[in-house]
């Protein structure tokens, strides 16, 4: 089991870069960074990628939206190149709200323009020349569109490694399936062990009866906030627990229009049907703190590696069976370092 962590958008990207050099050295694996509507994440994977030596880093999410499928493929190719073969290539959709209303494109088909991105990655890595036809990828242009001067291209240089690990964050049905077909990595939110399977089980297993045996077995990266000590354990890890409020009201309540919020509708497959319609009734009429607290206490405790060493050693172990294979931890303390310790011990 890998240890993995995120590098949130919005603070402080210098403060973090020192943060993730410390944690490289007590044993952290792989660091995701994310991009939003935030500074590029391509960037910071490279500032990252002079500033480290061991750890693998990862993009957490790009969209398919923002970029072309080959300039994609020249950012993977690049990013692996100056990081010596520590790159992954995290790819998702992002949302309407981002793609229509940050970058101005439409967002169709999102489903498949991954998978034709993905496609597209592996055909440039392997410096074939890029004749792709898909729903919605086409290279080059066909006849009729343009000027009509296109022709197939191969990327000039050579990839440093020609199956860069590509993981998909994609949370419902076709999307899941076409990742455990297609990608060498699941990157799912909100991720509750005992409940994963109920959710998700059925759209992975339709997606594995079709993977290619050479990929190896999907990769599941997953976990959540992380304290460990009997100072944290019960009713005592609510002053962690409380502080996740905000982002799990955001997704479930803000990130999408009603009827129209995967992470809202995670939440009510989870269990809590009727939460999920008052944290997004609270959060769209711009009662936020309300909707905060309204997220229901043991959603939090269940995607979370927040109490005593015993509790989180079976946690972990929830995970493992589960499938995860790049534990993600948060670490939530004073000393992050110590806690990527006290992981390491458990797993």
């Amino acid at each position: 089991m890998k240890l993995a962590m995120s590098v949130n958008y919005s603070g402080d990207f210098k403060a973090d870069v020192q943060r993730v050099q410390d944690l490289e050295a007590a044993g952290l694996d792989l660091v995701w960074i994310a991009e939003a509507y935030s500074f590029d994440a391509v960037s910071q994977v490279g500032y990252l990628a002079a500033k480290t030596s061991t750890i693998e880093i990862g993009t957490g999410i790009l969209n398919v939206f923002s970029r072309t499928a080959t300039a994609m493929a020249q950012t993977g190719a690049g990013c692996d190149y100056v990081s010596d073969g520590r790159f992954v290539l995290g790819l998702g959709a992002s949302g309407p709200q981002v793609i229509e209303g940050f970058h101005g494109v439409p967002y169709a088909h999102p489903m498949p323009r991954i998978r034709d991105y993905i496609e597209v990655c592996r055909m440039t890595w392997r410096r074939e020349p890029v004749v792709y036809k898909g729903t919605a990828v086409t290279i080059p242009l066909p006849p009729g569109e343009g000027t009509g001067l296109g022709k197939p291209l191969k990327l000039i240089n050579h990839p440093k490694r020609a199956d860069i690990p590509i993981f998909w964050a994609s949370v419902k049905g076709k999307s899941v399936a076409e990742t455990a077909r297609l990608a060498d990595g699941w990157l799912p939110i909100f991720f509750d062990p005992r409940k994963a399977n109920d959710v998700w089980g059925a759209d992975l297993a339709r997606g594995r009866e079709k993977r290619d045996p050479s990929l190896g077995a999907l990769q599941i990266s997953a976990g959540g906030a992380c304290a460990i000590g009997d100072e944290y354990a019960g009713d005592k890890a609510d002053a962690i627990l409380d502080r996740l409020r905000p982002q799990l009201a955001l997704y479930i309540g803000g990130m999408g229009a009603r009827g129209k919020n995967f992470y809202n509708d995670i939440c009510v497959a989870y269990g809590y049907p009727d939460e999920a319609k008052v944290i997004q009734d609270l959060y769209l009429d711009g009662r936020k703190e309300e909707a905060a607290a309204a997220v229901p206490r043991q959603l939090l405790a269940d995607i979370s590696l927040v109490g005593s060493e015993g509790d989180v050693a079976e946690q972990i172990a929830a995970l493992k069976e589960a499938g995860v294979s790049h534990l993600q931890v948060n670490p939530m303390t004073a000393d992050p370092v110590k806690t990527i310790e006290q992981v390491k011990a458990l797993i």
